[in-house]
């Protein structure tokens, strides 16, 4: 039996046991609930922290109407949203990578970091993709691309030029950059373990293979959800200073 049916107005019917199917539907609404919080919040910021909260307006907003069509890809097809989910994370990931410039703006933070990071996001989804959809006999290799990408991401913030402005910022930009960081050292590492589980490398042997959309949608919400919220606690406790 199939996860769904079709009832009049081709509206799909979850079946109670479709588990992806409702973490896709709870994704959607909870980024668009998060998107007019923090939209709505805007006039309570003064200019300095207003764009840090756009962004994270927008990066859940952006994921929201990407969940839309993917959890309407799911009940149609029962296949995993590949195309619309690289799509929203080109879109999202590099802008999540701009918090940690406007944050670290106040301390003196030059473009050309916004810009390192940018780049190393988009290489890093862009061989993922690769690997996943384009070239799947050589996915091994596109992800160790990509893991490399990820990897100088996570040095960059924890230990380079982001790191050292943080520490020279201290207070609350000290504090939000570090909880920022375990977001991408913790809460992204679920996306090259689901890279590896989704396809064929040396990797298959040792963990196996198998579907983790679940994962996937409950990872998006937390980091997408969670990225602003820490913006928005900064942007307040600043405010009070």
């Amino acid at each position: 039996m199939t996860n769904f049916m079709l009832i009049p107005g081709m509206v799909s019917k979850l079946l109670p046991t479709d588990y992806v199917g409702f973490t896709f539907f709870i994704g959607c609404m909870a980024m668009m609930a998060a998107s007019a919080f923090f939209f709505l919040s805007l006039n309570q910021f003064d200019k300095k922290w207003r764009v840090s909260v756009l962004v994270s307006g927008l990066i859940t907003f952006i994921a929201a109407v990407h969940y839309f069509y993917m959890r309407d890809y799911w009940t149609a097809f029962q296949e995993s949203p590949t195309f619309f989910r690289y799509v929203d994370w080109t879109l999202t990931v590099p802008l999540m990578c701009v918090e940690f410039y406007l944050i670290l703006k106040v301390a003196g933070a030059k473009q050309s970091l916004m810009w390192k990071m940018i780049i190393l996001s988009l290489v890093m989804l862009v061989t993922g993709y690769a690997g996943e959809t384009i070239d799947r006999p050589n996915a091994w290799l596109w992800g160790l691309i990509s893991g490399i990408a990820y990897f100088v991401i996570v040095y960059e913030i924890w230990l380079g030029e982001a790191s050292k402005i943080a520490q020279t910022a201290g207070g609350n930009v000290l504090s939000a950059h570090k909880i920022l960081c375990w977001f991408v050292l913790v809460g992204w590492a679920i996306y090259p373990l689901g890279y590896m589980l989704g396809t064929d490398g040396w990797y298959t042997s040792i963990i196996g293979k198998g579907s983790v959309d679940v994962a996937y949608n409950i990872a998006d919400a937390i980091n997408k959800i969670g990225f602003g919220l820490v913006i928005y606690n900064l942007a307040q406790q600043s405010q009070k200073d």
